[in-house]
């Protein structure tokens, strides 16, 4: 739905007044998912990811500000909720999640010591360091999920999907899941631009297709997906993904 950004500005809390709102974008200090809009009657998606350039991004990486636009594209609602974080790299997806209402979120990565300090310390944070989210099991989880969020790389998330959905629900229940598809680990080499970026649209549409059907192998009959509001750090288009899983049939 779009909707008029100084009006969004002030429903957002951002500016006191549409007034105050219309100087501050005319004066090109408002990035619309990360990008400047100097018309004050501009109209933008009503999920838009909005930043007043001066005060930094409110989380630990950039990361924050894609599931951001996922939580609030798709009205997703974490307050008390326990989250999955698969990726979670310096934990910006974490710091997004604990900052709308997570009452846990176990992060998992390959890699060691690369999470925020100040979300290694916090107390709702279990963190799953040097450990293949493609080799997840429930022991390891140790309780049912709520809501994952999924940001891999350097491999499908295709493959990663079947070992997170099994370990992360009981036959009581599902989850929401929101997966960051990268076209650039989900196209063959020949679709992959100079600079590593996939550009041609129809393959990062493939990419997209590829990851609704190994959801839908999964038990999922209904998924949904939006740009991400910002490019990825290559400048890689990267795509957000969303699917309600039920409980699993059996154990």
């Amino acid at each position: 739905m779009k909707i008029r950004l100084d009006k969004l500005l002030v429903e957002r809390g951002i500016t006191p007044s549409r007034e105050r709102a219309q100087s501050l974008i005319l004066a090109g200090k408002i990035l619309v998912n990360e990008q400047k809009i100097e018309k004050a009657g501009a109209s933008v998606e009503s999920d838009s990811v909005l930043r007043l350039l001066g005060q930094d991004i409110r989380y630990v990486s950039r990361g924050g500000l894609k599931l951001e636009k996922a939580l609030a594209h798709w009205r997703i609602e974490l307050a008390g909720k326990v989250c999955l974080d698969v990726g979670a790299s310096t934990g910006g997806f974490t710091d997004c999640m604990l900052q709308h209402g997570a009452s846990r979120v176990i992060a998992v990565d390959t890699g060691y010591g690369q999470i925020d300090l100040r979300l290694r310390q916090d107390p709702r944070v279990r963190l799953l360091e040097k450990t293949n989210a493609r080799y997840l099991t429930r022991e390891q989880i140790g309780e049912a999920v709520d809501f994952v969020a999924m940001d891999v790389s350097f491999i499908s998330a295709a493959l990663v999907l079947p070992a997170v959905m099994l370990s992360s629900r009981t036959q009581a229940k599902g989850c929401q899941v929101v997966i960051l598809v990268k076209p650039q680990f989900e196209v063959g080499r020949d679709l992959i631009g100079k600079g590593g970026i996939v550009r041609d649209e129809a393959a990062q549409r493939s990419a997209v297709l590829k990851i609704e059907t190994a959801v839908h192998d999964l038990g999922v009959t209904r998924t949904d997906s939006t740009k991400s509001p910002i490019l990825g750090a290559e400048g890689n288009r990267e795509f957000l993904l969303y699917a309600e899983f039920p409980p699993p049939a059996g154990d």
